[in-house]
């Protein structure tokens, strides 16, 4: 591996830290991971200790350096989970566990939103949910007063990071505007909606202009902790989803790009929002961010029911994940059983945080592989709900960008590609989001300019799978997913 044009990008996901080493112009050149848990100490909180983030850096930064001997990075690109909050000291020692953004506890505070002037909701321009940072914090507020009076900060997850990277505290636009606490026409916090959750404003950090600013140097006792030279540039960084957007080169207006993860997201890019634009967007079921470029944004539909709700299935019948794709090559068969993958609730289109999961129609003769299969098809139907719900995305000859860890089975994409009626084209990128942190780490370094940003981000892409045989039978048991879910949603949200 050359040590010349090295540039080390961090993308801090949900459940694991992935680490790249990449040169200027994102060509991933070595990766690694470390896990960590979400801890769930009660129905519906979902938290991790940040320090356990920090240990998964150390050694997933050992690691990836290690693959490359010798190597000196110019400069720290960051990426990571959205809309979660680190309450934390002066110092960046957490205050407690971070909040996530599959934590529904701050369901009631909600109706404080709903309260607000109609102008105040639409400046907000995205939908309700529990998970997001404004309702946390006003639930931290009001059932941990003690940790929120000696509290200095609020930050999301990747700003922690950085803070603990560099001593400063800040935040950017791609992750703010998720936070449920941004004005996204005047492009700041909101002061009217902080006000009515009793949020303490000097919580809010400073907001950096965009990602790819550089927002602090490398402080000289972390880079001795993780071996890097000190002093080098650290970007604002990005969220998780406006990273893997640059990442995987969603810059241009009609490319829509699915990611199946921890959970579904399901971007395209869009106009800047008005005044007048967002006055229109009453009650939205999809997101509206800044993306991880200078002026770009982005509508995203965001599902809680990918990866995790898959892993729970698997765990539960003791299957590989080999086992579970594999599944999918079954197809469909008369009298399966349904499944509805909604085991933590749902964001787009239905945002209802008591919606549950379920497997209807089982008899004694569905076997393990019917139930890995009917598990498949329930995340694919729940991908297809926020597709359907995504503004601009047509109904017939659709073309989806594909990425993600969980989407590399052939017979996956194919069962993917008839429940979306849609072209699934392969992204030749192995990690979008670090991708997109390495390349952020390139702008802070002052290493490429916005247009050449814009240029080398457009990756190579591979027509891998289109609606064939057995699209018909799926819009069959689509319709019969939709029906059980209408028939249950009300027991389910009472």
């Amino acid at each position: 591996m050359s040590t010349a044009c090295v540039l080390l990008g961090i993308d801090l996901g949900t459940s694991s830290v992935k680490v790249v080493l990449t040169d200027r112009v994102g060509t991933v050149l070595a990766q690694a991971s470390a896990e960590y848990p979400v801890d769930r100490p009660h129905p519906g909180w979902a938290e991790t200790d940040p320090e356990a983030w920090w240990r998964a850096i150390r050694t997933a930064v050992a690691q990836v350096l290690a693959a490359g001997p010798g190597v000196a990075p110019a400069g720290v690109g960051l990426s990571g989970q959205m809309h979660g909050v680190v309450v934390c000291l002066a110092d960046a020692t957490p205050a407690r566990p971070a909040v996530l953004w599959a934590d529904s506890r701050a369901e009631d505070e909600l109706d404080v939103y709903r309260a607000l002037p109609a102008a105040a909701r639409a400046r907000l321009a995205n939908p309700l949910s529990p998970g997001m940072a404004g309702p946390e914090l006003a639930w931290l507020h009001r059932h941990e007063p003690r940790v929120m009076a000696g509290a200095r900060w609020a930050l999301q997850p990747k700003d922690w990071i950085r803070a603990r990277l560099t001593g400063e505290f800040a935040a950017e636009p791609s992750d703010a505007c998720a936070t449920l606490l941004y004005d996204v026409t005047a492009r700041t916090w909101d002061a009217e909606v902080v006000a009515a959750l009793g949020i303490r404003p000097e919580l809010l950090p400073e907001l950096l202009p965009f990602s790819g600013v550089a927002a602090g140097s490398l402080l000289p006792s972390v880079a001795a902790e993780l071996g890097l030279p000190p002093g080098i540039p650290v970007s604002a960084g990005a969220g998780d989803s406006a990273a893997a957007a640059l990442g995987s080169g969603v810059l241009d207006p009609g490319t829509v790009q699915l990611t199946i993860g921890t959970g579904v997201q399901i971007v395209t890019v869009v106009e800047a929002p008005t005044l007048e634009t967002v006055g229109h967007r009453h009650d939205p079921v999809t997101h509206l961010y800044r993306s991880a470029t200078r002026d770009g944004w982005y509508a995203m539909a965001a599902g809680l029911t990918g990866g995790q709700s898959l892993d729970w299935v698997r765990r539960l019948l003791g299957a590989e994940w080999a086992e579970l794709y594999a599944a999918a090559d079954r197809g469909p068969q008369d009298g399966d059983p349904i499944f509805l993958p909604h085991l933590v609730g749902e964001r787009t289109p239905y945002l209802d945080t008591h919606l549950r999961g379920s497997w209807t129609g089982l008899d004694a003769r569905h076997d393990r592989t019917a139930l890995l299969y009917s598990a498949l098809e329930g995340v694919a139907f729940a991908a297809a709900d926020g597709l359907d719900a995504l503004p601009g995305v047509p109904d017939a000859d659709r073309h989806l960008r594909l990425a993600g860890g969980g989407t590399v089975s052939p017979g996956w994409r194919a069962l993917l590609a008839n429940a979306l009626n849609a072209h699934l084209h392969a992204v030749d990128v192995p990690g979008a989001s670090a991708r997109g942190a390495g390349l952020l780490a390139a702008q802070a370094a002052g290493w490429i300019t916005d247009a050449e940003l814009v240029e080398v981000a457009r990756p190579h892409t591979t027509l891998i799978a289109s609606p064939g045989p057995g699209a018909d039978a799926l819009r069959d048991r689509r319709r019969l997913y939709l029906d059980t879910l209408r028939a249950l949603r009300p027991l389910r949200s009472r």
